[in-house]
C-alpha cells in the first residue's frame, strides 16, 4: 500500500518574506561581506586604472588639444602643473575611473544585499534597472565628452587675444592639469547621475511613493528645482547649466512615461491576481 504524496502548497508573498527573515547579526555579517567585496573591487580597479592613468588622461584631454590646436594653428597645446600636481591628478583620475569601472560590481552587491527582502516578482523587476543604470551613466558621460567639453574649450580659447590685434595685452589660456581634470570629472559625474533620474523615479513609483499624476502636477516646481540643481552641479558657466537642465527636464518627461508604464503593469498584475 502506497501512501499518498502530499503536495506542497505554493508559498504566498508574505511567506516568502517571512522565510527570508534572518537575525540582525546575519544581516550585519552579510553587509560586511558585501562591503569587503565592494572595497576589493574598487582597490583592484584602482590599481589597474592607475597603471593606465596617463593613457586615460591622454584620452580625456583630446577635446582640449583639438580646441587649442584649431584656434592656434602651428602651436602645440600645453597643460601646466605644479610640483607633484600631475601625480596627484593621476591618483584622483584612477579613483574616479575605478569607481566607474567597478560600478556594476557595486550595484550587484547592493542588489544581492536587498534581494532577500524582496518578493520574487520584485526581484525580477529589479533586473532591468541594474542594466539601465550603467548604460544611462555612460550616456551622460559620453554627452560631456563628445559635446560639452569641445564646446567649453572652444569657448574658453575664444577669449585669447594678441596685443598686436588692438588688445591692451596678451590674453592666453593657461590650463592647469588639476583644473582640467576637475572640470571633466565634475561634469561627467553630474551628467552621469542626472541620467539616473528615470530609474530613481520609476523605483519610487514601484514603491508607491509617487505616481504619474504627481509628476505631471508638480512639473513646474520640478523644472525650477532642476535648474537649481544644475547650477550647483556644474561649473559657473551658463552653457553647462542650461544643457544639464534641459537634459534633466527631458529625462523627467521620460520618467513620466516610465512611471505610467509601471502603473499600467501593476494594474494588470492586480487584475490578473483578482481573477
Amino acid at each position: 500500500m502506497t501512501l499518498p504524496i502530499k503536495k506542497e502548497e505554493p508559498k504566498s508573498e508574505e511567506d516568502e518574506v517571512a522565510a527570508s527573515a534572518a537575525p540582525l547579526i546575519d544581516h550585519l555579517t552579510e553587509l560586511r561581506e558585501r562591503l569587503i567585496i565592494s572595497v576589493i573591487a574598487i582597490a583592484i580597479a584602482f590599481a589597474i586604472c592607475f597603471m593606465f592613468s596617463k593613457q586615460i588622461f591622454n584620452v580625456l584631454i583630446i577635446p582640449f588639444v583639438e580646441a587649442v590646436g584649431k584656434a592656434n594653428a602651428g602651436k602645440d597645446p600645453t597643460l601646466y602643473f605644479a610640483p607633484l600636481e600631475f601625480f596627484f591628478t593621476r591618483v584622483r583620475l584612477a579613483i574616479f575611473a575605478a569607481v566607474v569601472v567597478s560600478f556594476p560590481v557595486l550595484a550587484w552587491q547592493v542588489y544581492r544585499f536587498v534581494a532577500p527582502g524582496l518578493y520574487k516578482r520584485e526581484r525580477k523587476a529589479a533586473a532591468p534597472f541594474l542594466i539601465a543604470m550603467p548604460v544611462l551613466f555612460a550616456l551622460g558621460a559620453s554627452l560631456v565628452y563628445f559635446v560639452m567639453m569641445p564646446f567649453i574649450m572652444r569657448f574658453a580659447v575664444g577669449f585669447e587675444a594678441d596685443a598686436g590685434s588692438n588688445a591692451p595685452a596678451n590674453f592666453e589660456l593657461l590650463t592647469r592639469v588639476g583644473d582640467y581634470l576637475s572640470l571633466v570629472t565634475t561634469l561627467m559625474l553630474a551628467f552621469g547621475f542626472a541620467f539616473q533620474l528615470p530609474v530613481f523615479l520609476t523605483l519610487l513609483a514601484r514603491a508607491g511613493v509617487i505616481n504619474s499624476s504627481m509628476l505631471v502636477n508638480y512639473r513646474r516646481f520640478a523644472i525650477v528645482l532642476i535648474f537649481i540643481i544644475a547650477a550647483i552641479l556644474t561649473p559657473p558657466d551658463p552653457f553647462s547649466q542650461v544643457v544639464l537642465g534641459a537634459c534633466i527636464i527631458a529625462l523627467y518627461e521620460v520618467s513620466v512615461i516610465s512611471v505610467r508604464m509601471a502603473e499600467k503593469k501593476a494594474r494588470a498584475a492586480t487584475e490578473e491576481a483578482a481573477a
